[in-house]
């Protein structure tokens, strides 16, 4: 038995931040931004929105979707750093918003490879018979952790997140393979310094700026090209295939040139690539969900297709997974 993905959906805030916008905060242009990133604008909460707003609006549409009660819904994984609290979970709080009375979840912290660590967490519980509808979001609130005296980062991120019901499905569709990896040495290049249990809040944390995203970015560039590259390359070959078998490659949307690297070692022609980081920017465990909707509803996946994800993100954590696309019969 194999875990499918039968229903998508996705999110964002209704405000929009273009480039422009940002010229009047920070010493930063729109030629700079799109030259660096390809991005030209991304959304952003309004005051009082959070992250379980965002997925519960995901849970909502993914129930509409699947016409199924939210009573049937066994376990929601919810993919994020940018959590309402440290406790309840977001996932908690998703549960109660939709009453999924059945279900039980918890969230996942693995920064831009949430919503892959959350699909192959997911599809396990699938495997293990005793779940048949389980619930995966990815979703990030970035505003609420930037500096915006800090023009290396908040030119980058932008708020949303997506999400999937997966279901069992017959062994020849579905999640195929993933292949996942984690290296803690890189946790203090792309990290939130202050909030936790290492440096608590204080006066001095906030005078500090302590409590917003900090990134060494050539570093952190320089790690993303080589890992998503290289994982996405590796699973192709382990499974026999090459870039000319793939429909289309879903990979987390940081920055193009990324995008471009990790392409083109895999062999996959520019058209068979998806990339929508000029509208959204870097929403972290919600680029992958958002662009994987965005797909289907665009007609681009088919059922037999094979889709390649592949993400690299804070942790440092990567990873990518092979799924052969199996239609809504």
């Amino acid at each position: 038995m194999n875990a499918k993905i039968a229903y998508t959906a996705h999110n964002t805030p209704k405000k929009i931040l273009s480039n422009f916008d940002l010229e009047k905060i920070v010493n930063t242009s729109d030629d700079w931004i799109q030259s660096r990133t390809g991005i030209k604008q991304r959304y952003i909460v309004e005051n009082g929105e959070a992250s379980s707003d965002i997925s519960t609006k995901i849970a909502e549409q993914l129930l509409m979707k699947s016409k199924i009660s939210a009573d049937e819904i066994d376990l929601i994984i919810v993919g994020t750093v940018t959590p309402d609290h440290y406790t309840p979970s977001t996932a908690a709080l998703v549960q109660k918003n939709i009453k999924a009375n059945n279900a039980w979840g918890f969230d996942l912290s693995a920064a831009c490879s949430g919503y892959i660590f959350g699909l192959e967490t997911g599809s396990n519980f699938i495997r293990s018979g005793q779940y048949k509808n389980v619930m995966v979001i990815g979703v990030d609130t970035m505003s609420s952790i930037l500096d915006f005296q800090d023009r290396d980062t908040c030119v980058i991120f932008g708020d949303g997140g997506g999400g999937a019901i997966l279901q069992p499905t017959k062994e020849r569709y579905g999640i195929i393979d993933s292949i996942l990896h984690m290296d803690g040495n890189g946790g203090d290049y792309l990290i939130v310094p202050a909030g936790g249990s290492r440096i608590p809040a204080s006066i001095d944390s906030v005078k500090n700026r302590s409590h917003f995203i900090k990134q060494d970015g050539k570093t952190v560039f320089k790690h993303a090209v080589k890992g998503m590259a290289d994982v996405s390359k590796k699973i192709l070959t382990k499974n026999n295939l090459s870039g000319s078998d793939i429909s289309l490659f879903i990979p987390h949307q940081a920055n193009k040139r990324i995008i471009d690297a990790a392409a083109q070692k895999c062999g996959i022609e520019e058209n068979k690539v998806l990339i929508n980081i000029e509208k959204y920017g870097n929403t972290t465990a919600g680029t992958i969900p958002i662009a994987m909707n965005e797909a289907i509803t665009e007609n681009r996946i088919k059922d037999g297709d094979y889709i390649l994800l592949s993400s690299f993100g804070a942790g440092f954590t990567w990873g990518s997974m092979l799924i052969r696309w199996e239609m809504k019969l």
